[in-house]
């Protein structure tokens, strides 16, 4: 028999996450744009941990977002102003000041994160012309990630939550933000890594890789096709 599951964390019931998460609300509304996969098999995946963490947050899951109704209806509401979080030569660096309140002309800044693997995330960008023209912004991390279960492509290469906190930092920065609880996303982060951790180490539980996972920066950047299948978000120019 299954065990019982909660359908807002889709953890079991007896490892539900949402009685300890306390809403975050923020000036920006993040708008995680999902592709099925990641819905559908990465149940405590990181975006839908910063999804549950920012109330006005919100996941819509597809591949072609031109003929997808509720994303073409924020695009065109003259209430925001929206971007696309992606790096490139194009896209305004948060971290150097080069968005600024006067620039949003008094609408709410709305933030588009494509949550799927680098090859997933190519792919939709490539599938949705309205978002290839939307304007970008990046920002330089002020660490590297912190993933320790999963292998990051490359070196820059952040988780869908590591990316939304670098984002509220930068946006703080900038005065487009207020980031109080600046603990809460990393420390969620941890605790669910913590947590596959130790099933690895119990002998009794099947399905866990069973050697020991090295600190992030110990190890190589993942190469040709696993790179492809580790969830991550780019946010440094280069990739």
């Amino acid at each position: 028999m299954s065990r019982v599951t909660c359908y807002r964390c889709f953890w079991p019931q007896s490892l539900c996450w949402c009685a300890s998460i306390r809403p975050m609300p923020t000036r920006t509304r993040f708008v995680l744009l999902m592709h099925p996969k990641e819905f559908k098999q990465e149940k405590a995946g990181t975006g839908r941990l910063t999804h549950l963490c920012l109330p006005d947050s919100a996941i819509l899951v597809g591949t072609d977002f031109d003929r997808h109704d509720e994303v073409q209806a924020l695009l065109r509401d003259p209430a925001n102003e929206v971007v696309l979080l992606y790096p490139g030569p194009t896209a305004r660096n948060l971290s150097q000041g080069e968005l600024s309140p006067a620039a949003l002309g008094g609408k709410r800044l709305m933030v588009l994160v494509l949550d799927a693997t680098w090859a997933c995330a190519r792919k939709m960008l490539r599938l949705s012309p309205t978002l290839q023209a939307l304007p970008r912004i990046m920002f330089t991390p002020s660490a590297p990630s912190r993933f320790i279960i999963k292998q990051q492509p490359q070196a820059g290469c952040l988780s869908t939550l590591e990316a939304v906190h670098e984002t509220l930092l930068a946006l703080e920065q900038s005065g487009l933000e207020a980031y109080p609880d600046k603990t809460q996303l990393l420390a969620l982060f941890d605790r669910m890594q913590r947590y596959q951790i130790d099933c690895a180490l119990d002998p009794a539980r099947g399905g866990y890789r069973r050697k020991p996972y090295g600190e992030p920066g110990e190890r190589q950047p993942a190469r040709g096709n696993s790179a492809s299948r580790r969830n991550f978000f780019p946010s440094a120019p280069s990739v």
